[in-house]
């Protein structure tokens, strides 16, 4: 018997879990349970305090009963439930979504996707060299951070946390049908002319680097990129009087990454543009 906490104790209800039982707190997800249990269940657009939209499905599993499979992020544990997480139509149902995936979207920059795709047979080169790609030449906003539409999930993640699941601000949205579905600004302007407040938030939560900080941008493109190399340091904001929690990344002796956890009781994983981008005084060298 596996008993897992997760927070503030709640009623537990219990569930075979792969064949053995589970007991987890009500309001637990299936991911939630498979993680605390020591299964790895792929997810792509889990992020953070975000509330689920089981956009990838990746982190399909099955119920027992169930007619399809059901997303394990969005999907709560029941009393009585029987979930399968390996069987061969999860599998089988993960590799084809890896598949569709990596044909219309370039993954290069996503954690754990080269594994994935080893893990389950992924070859998305079978759907030809020519498979449509979405998205055009990355864009650079206000110097900051960078946008790459070509490596866009629509996961959603970005605009949730710009708006009520975070920042408040509602700068940007989900425009667009079909192909055609983008992110973008009110009125499709540019980022300078809209409401953004150039917090980063997005950056974090964000699960292919669509969104990135221009230091891991460039250092990307000149495949300079070294994360297994950097340095992770936890500090305080010196800007101001709150407090705020930062996560330094460090590589070479240059800060190419600042982020900050989304348990922090200060920020829930927030900043603001200062916080997040405003650390060149730290490397002034004079």
């Amino acid at each position: 018997m596996t008993v897992t906490s997760l927070g503030v104790p709640r009623r537990l209800v219990e569930f075979a879990l792969d064949g053995r039982p589970v007991r987890v707190p009500e309001r637990t997800t299936l991911l939630e349970a498979c993680r605390a249990a020591g299964k790895e269940v792929p997810a792509l657009c889990r992020a953070g305090s975000l509330a689920p939209t089981g956009a990838c499905r990746l982190c399909v599993v099955e119920v027992e009963g169930a007619d399809a499979l059901v997303a394990a992020c969005s999907r709560e544990a029941e009393p009585g439930m029987r979930v399968r997480t390996g069987t061969e139509r999860v599998r089988h149902t993960r590799r084809i979504v890896l598949e569709l995936l990596a044909s219309s979207v370039d993954l290069s920059t996503t954690p754990g996707v080269a594994e994935w795709m080893a893990e389950y047979g992924a070859r998305p080169d079978r759907f030809g060299p020519a498979a449509a790609r979405s998205g055009g030449e990355p864009v650079v906003d206000a110097g900051l951070f960078v946008r790459d539409d070509g490596k866009c999930l629509r996961c959603g993640n970005c605009v949730a946390v710009c708006g009520g699941q975070g920042r408040g601000t509602f700068a940007i949205a989900v425009s667009g049908r079909g192909a055609d579905i983008r992110v973008s600004a009110e009125y499709d302007a540019a980022l300078t002319d809209s409401a953004c407040v150039h917090c980063g938030d997005c950056l974090d939560v964000c699960p292919t680097g669509a969104l990135s900080s221009g230091p891991e941008f460039a250092l990307r493109a000149a495949d300079a990129w070294d994360e297994p190399s950097q340095t992770v340091t936890t500090t305080v904001c010196g800007h101001c009087g709150v407090g705020c929690e930062l996560v330094l990344h460090v590589q070479d002796n240059e800060i190419v990454k600042v982020t900050s956890p989304h348990d922090s009781p200060v920020t829930h994983g927030h900043l603001c543009i200062k916080g997040r981008f405003g650390h060149q005084y730290i490397e002034n060298r004079d």
